[in-house]
């Protein structure tokens, strides 16, 4: 409701096997920001769709290794080109396959997951506030209105190396993950979020309505979100 440009990129595709699924917001100022995350999803995405299971040896490895990637080819650039000086980008991976979840994450770009109606923050912010909380010096509630709840302390492509924090575990049916930017989680608390996740819908109508919800709520920043929907997995033929 506010920017004139979109900083944000993202990455969707899954078929009954594997699905990759990840969300970039991008940083320094308008064309610089767009280019850092557009260049962030395809370095990640190009690799990542390269990984038949999340459950095979080297899965974690190569996530990692793509966010390490991107994060050298922006920087490089950015110290290429004049007009792409402090760009950079969050960046949140999800890989889905055979029962199980991988996550990488750089930033603060979130990914959720909704088990048994309740929701779980599955990534930790790269944040100014999240270290203050940490600390025991902010509540969530406070962080949340802090004049520095955007300031991030971990980007993709602002030096020279950067290390991505990794989770995994198991996914079942009837699980719903949500992949975002802050443009969504900045704007609707956790709990409206649970509340909009719950909903008998499709992942496309809940998209909408997350949209909507953030903008409703004055929608200062550019808004992305990715909502799967876990309603089954095939299994390799020895399983």
């Amino acid at each position: 409701m506010v920017r004139s440009g979109n900083e944000d990129s993202f990455f969707a595709e899954a078929d009954s096997r594997r699905g990759v699924f990840m969300v970039a917001d991008g940083m320094g100022g308008h064309a610089a920001g767009e280019v850092a995350s557009e260049m962030a999803v395809q370095i990640v995405a190009r690799s990542l769709l390269q990984i038949e299971s999340v459950m095979q040896p080297d899965a974690a490895e190569r996530t990692a290794q793509s966010l390490r990637d991107a994060n050298r080819a922006i920087y490089d650039r950015m110290l290429a080109e004049n007009d792409k000086q402090g760009m950079g980008t969050t960046a949140s991976v999800l890989v889905l396959s055979d029962g199980h979840y991988l996550v990488g994450q750089i930033g603060d770009s979130r990914i959720y997951m909704l088990r048994d109606g309740a929701l779980m923050q599955l990534t930790k912010d790269h944040s100014y506030v999240q270290e203050q909380v940490d600390a025991g010096l902010l509540t969530p509630e406070q962080a949340r209105y802090h004049p520095y709840s955007n300031v991030i302390t971990r980007c993709v492509g602002a030096s020279e190396s950067v290390e991505p924090d990794l989770y995994a575990g198991e996914a079942r049916i009837g699980d719903v993950f949500l992949v975002a930017s802050d443009g969504l989680t900045g704007m609707v608390d956790d709990r409206r979020l649970q509340q909009i996740l719950l909903a008998r819908s499709g992942p496309g109508r809940i998209v909408d309505t997350l949209i909507s919800e953030a903008n409703g709520r004055g929608g200062l920043d550019n808004i992305t979100a990715i909502v799967v929907q876990v309603v089954g997995f095939d299994s390799p033929p020895d399983e």
